[in-house]
């Protein structure tokens, strides 16, 4: 293949996945990307309802043949193996993931479970999302995946990533996606590269639960629900700093720092050394090059995309649905989350945040639902109190009814008592950060 045929086939490709995946969108008066943009596009043409329905047949489907091809009979192919046969704990959960998806679309069964604060929530708000971000998202990812995107940012900011985050550079490009877009669009990317062998678990762990941030559109929301919309340069602005002072501590203290640097694929450790004779820029352009060449037609594209949104849909979807809807049950329905807060009411008073009590009560609810502490402090009449707790929603960044379900659901090696200790860190790390500015501000 000629130079420039090649070079072509690094640029253009490149350029595009760089507008679908990164590139802000101005839409109504909100910022978003063109994926979410399409995502929400083909939602609202082809109608929630069914959208719910189409969701509800996915995780059925999935439950259905994960329990045949587990436990009864051995796939044939190596796709359906991937796909469908699990170990028994994921069977399980795909199973309860599909029960809560019929019990909250028929409205059968006990209202704890099928409520719209728990499985309608989760069945009719969240699912109908991530069923579109994960079918646009895993169709395109090939874009920034496999022509030699990455291989070149990669290069560029190597020295920048490891000593400042521990990750390799590539991993850029995952945390622009993140910051810029959706949460779950990073982990995706981080997931598909980490079975890939671009990533150890420690460093797949770690953009994924350092990383992984809601979008601006999210941001806005949240602002809207505490009523301090005036407040989102500053309150944005808090996140950045409180996101990357944490992205600096977490990956050297447990539990991510004692994630073993161990690859998927075998031999696949990555190496950002830079040749003799070649500078920064010379070396990835050289590595893009080599990687776009390595790139094959529109059918290997259509077919590792289809792949892609094949393991969202039937892995993920059914482990968003029933880890999402057990974690509001606890905490819609239990005292769990106000007994953990109760102890921290002393130490709140003393970082000097009014109405201690009622912000101890949301502090980790976040765990469960990111919208639900400031569902819970939105009639708090301090400020300072709701800017505080709604920053902290999303510097805690792991919630299960997202970016925590779909952490479990992908092959990303953490589980759910590490997420746990992971959100708690997060908070202590972040708490105080936020307190500082808020009485800057406040």
């Amino acid at each position: 293949m000629q130079k420039n045929a090649i070079l072509l086939k690094f640029i253009i490709p490149s350029i595009i996945g760089v507008l679908m995946f990164l590139f802000p969108l101005q839409v109504d008066g909100g910022t978003t990307i063109p994926v979410a943009y399409l995502a929400n596009l083909m939602n609202e043409m082809i109608g929630l309802d069914n959208v719910v329905l189409i969701v509800v047949i996915l995780i059925n489907l999935s439950s259905l043949l994960t329990i045949v091809f587990s436990w009864f009979i051995t796939p044939s192919s190596e796709f359906i193996g991937s796909l469908f046969k699990t170990n028994n704990i994921w069977v399980v959960l795909r199973f309860l993931g599909a029960l809560f998806s019929l019990m909250a679309y028929f409205v059968f069964g006990p209202e704890v479970i099928n409520s719209e604060v728990t499985g309608s929530l989760m069945l009719y708000d969240l699912l109908p999302t991530l069923f579109s971000i994960f079918l646009f998202a895993g169709v395109l990812l090939p874009l920034l995946l496999n022509y030699g995107l990455l291989e070149f940012v990669g290069t560029l900011f190597a020295k920048v990533m490891r000593p400042l985050f521990t990750l390799p550079g590539r991993s850029t490009v995952d945390n622009l996606a993140s910051w810029v877009g959706d949460g779950t669009v990073g982990v995706l990317l981080t997931s598909k590269q980490y079975e890939q062998g671009f990533y150890s678990e420690r460093e797949a762990a770690v953009i994924a639960t350092t990383f992984s941030v809601v979008s601006i559109t999210f941001s806005i929301v949240i602002l809207d629900l505490i009523g301090l919309m005036d407040y989102f340069g500053l309150f944005y602005m808090t996140i950045i700093i409180a996101g990357v002072i944490a992205a600096l501590i977490m990956p050297r203290i447990p539990p991510l720092s004692r994630i073993q640097d161990n690859y998927h694929v075998e031999g696949r450790e990555l190496d950002e050394s830079i040749p003799s004779g070649h500078n920064m820029f010379s070396w990835g352009y050289n590595k893009a090059l080599q990687r776009a060449s390595k790139a094959k037609g529109f059918a290997d594209f259509a077919k590792d995309g289809i792949k892609t949104v094949g393991d969202m849909w039937f892995a993920v979807l059914p482990i968003v649905m029933a880890i999402g809807t057990i974690g509001t049950i606890f905490a819609e329905y239990t005292p769990l989350f106000s007994w953990i807060g109760a102890p921290f009411v002393p130490i709140l008073e003393m970082m000097g945040i009014p109405e201690a009590r009622a912000a101890s009560e949301s502090l980790f609810i976040g765990f469960t639902d990111m919208f639900l502490p400031s569902i819970l402090i939105e009639d708090v009449a301090s400020d300072m109190t709701r800017f505080i707790i709604g920053t902290l929603s999303i510097t805690q960044l792991i919630y299960l009814s997202e970016v925590g379900g779909v952490i479990l659901g992908s092959k990303i090696p953490i589980g759910l008592g590490r997420l746990f200790v992971i959100f708690l860190l997060r908070t202590i790390i972040t708490l105080p950060i936020i307190t500082i500015i808020a009485h800057m501000i406040f």
